[in-house]
């Protein structure tokens, strides 16, 4: 081993999560780690980060820095990793390059593994030929037991080779699954072991990284099943220890697909973030996927618990063997009551953090903003499903009086005449001595509903529009004494003049 505390010595599971940094993290990385951290936790281990960057032609700059922001968004802290180190550094797998080449060379020594110099073009062809003719898919071992100069005697010789593992015929194909119980896969071909780059392939990386950090559980997707038996077979062939394998349930678009990146935008771990989903809502709602709600003592079903309830009560044998179907309504809606149990002032932070992120407040919020939004929160909590939601409820707090953008649908969907109203509106605001939401209610009510016979559910629709410059706002009565006397005048005169 490389690192400087053997593995043996641990005590407690190991889980690690290891995404590759080819663009935003994807949503699944945070699945399987709530399941790496709760059960690490609960049994006194550790859960380690690993960076899995061997394909270089796939790495996207600042991938891995969006890995380490958004699981520490959601709270899922890791104890080792490439950021934090360990005792098992490196955690990045292009700095362990040195670590995977005796592997490779014992295998090659002891006849597991060999050199295969075919190139792209022979492969390709090998594989059509083999789908033409309706066999089985796999490499046909041209090069098994040949010199380099035997092969380059052959067609479709490349002159730096690969290593493929020789996969022998009596493999075994079944293991215990913690989440799948029996399980088997199909036969493997001779997978490559080591690419023509010098760089390890997934397969043998995965295998060598585990057995040196001591990972004792290995969860990861059931599109993975597939990949267990060779897996497995190196550990054999290395005369190593194999962890204890969980596969989870695959997360499904509503066509029953494997969500991707390419087809569904909230694959993307950052999409949540954007669209302003609190984390602990994600967490409890990825939990929900594959594991049962909280029965309590009355035999009642309770969806919505906390990581640390999910962590204390985690077992392996009551994750669900089926892939779940993800529900972004059924998301929405639990991120919604996470909101509106929020401490007011706890919800006023988020908003403000939300609002800075996506460039409606700019740089640090002054402190009249900040003290408008707190004031007008409490008039949004029970009106809001998402932080994002606050953008267009909260703007028209955070602009001047002559920047309000008022929208073209809100002035279509006025009814009768809103000079009308604004001009019976204006003077009874103008003579008001308290500006509280319940005299302002009673003074344009009495000018308007009273004054001028219109209906409440018309009346106050030209003043929302003046002020906030939209069809829909929180109520309008509080929002005009947040705003103040002479902003909701200002605003409302403009307004007039364009009537």
């Amino acid at each position: 081993m490389t690192a400087s505390t053997p593995a043996s010595t641990l005590t407690g599971p190991r889980l690690r999560v290891a995404p590759s940094p080819t663009g935003d993290p994807h949503v699944g990385t945070a699945y399987m780690s709530m399941f790496d951290l709760a059960y690490a936790r609960q049994q006194g281990g550790q859960f380690v980060l690993r960076i899995e960057d061997t394909d270089r032609k796939r790495l996207v700059e600042g991938a891995e820095e969006q890995v380490y922001d958004t699981l520490h968004w959601l709270g899922l802290d890791w104890d080792e990793g490439p950021d934090k180190g360990g005792p098992f550094a490196p955690y990045r797998q292009s700095e362990r390059l040195e670590t995977y080449q005796p592997y490779v060379d014992r295998l090659l020594a002891e006849g597991k593994a060999y050199h295969c110099w075919c190139s792209a073009e022979r492969l390709t062809q090998m594989r059509e030929r083999q789908q033409k003719l309706k066999q089985a898919t796999g490499y046909d071992r041209l090069c098994l037991g040949k010199t380099r100069e035997e092969r380059a005697e052959l067609p479709g010789f490349t002159q730096t080779p690969v290593v493929r593992m020789l996969v022998p015929e009596d493999v075994d194909l079944t293991w215990d699954d913690l989440v799948m119980g029996r399980s088997s896969a199909p036969r493997p071909d001779d997978q490559v072991i080591l690419k023509a780059d010098g760089f390890p392939t997934y397969h043998l990386a995965v295998v060598v990284d585990d057995h040196e950090m001591g990972i004792t559980h290995v969860v990861r997707g059931q599109d993975w099943m597939s990949s267990t038996p060779k897996h497995t077979l190196l550990y054999q062939m290395l005369g190593l220890e194999p962890p204890k394998f969980a596969h989870m349930p695959q997360l499904l678009e509503s066509g029953k697909k494997k969500i991707s990146k390419r087809r569904n935008p909230w694959a993307r771990l950052t999409w949540f973030r954007e669209q302003g989903y609190l984390p602990e809502a994600l967490v409890n709602f990825l939990a929900l996927q594959c594991y049962p709600p909280i029965v309590e003592a009355d035999g009642s079903e309770r969806e919505i618990f906390t990581f640390a309830d999910f962590t204390e009560r985690f077992q392996w044998d009551k994750v669900k063997r089926a892939g779940a179907i993800f529900n972004l309504d059924k998301l929405e809606w639990l991120n919604g009551q996470y909101i509106r149990a929020l401490d007011v002032d706890d919800l006023a932070d988020r908003i403000v953090a939300h609002l800075r992120r996506v460039g409606v407040i700019e740089g640090e919020p002054t402190d009249e903003q900040l003290a408008l939004l707190r004031a007008a929160t409490p008039l949004v909590q029970e009106r809001m499903q998402l932080l994002s939601e606050a953008e267009g409820m909260l703007a028209f707090l955070l602009v001047a009086d002559e920047d309000v953008l008022v929208e073209d649908d809100a002035v279509a969907s006025l009814k009768g005449d809103p000079a009308q109203v604004l001009d019976a509106a204006l003077p009874a605001l103008e003579s008001l001595d308290s500006w509280a939401a319940d005299d302002i209610q009673a003074a344009l009510r009495a000018a308007i509903v009273d004054g001028l016979g219109i209906k409440p559910r018309l009346a106050f629709g030209p003043l929302r529009v003046g002020i906030t410059g939209r069809r829909v706002s929180p109520p309008l009565f509080e929002s005009m004494e947040i705003l103040g006397r002479e902003s909701t005048l200002a605003r409302l005169r403009s307004f007039r003049a364009t009537l």
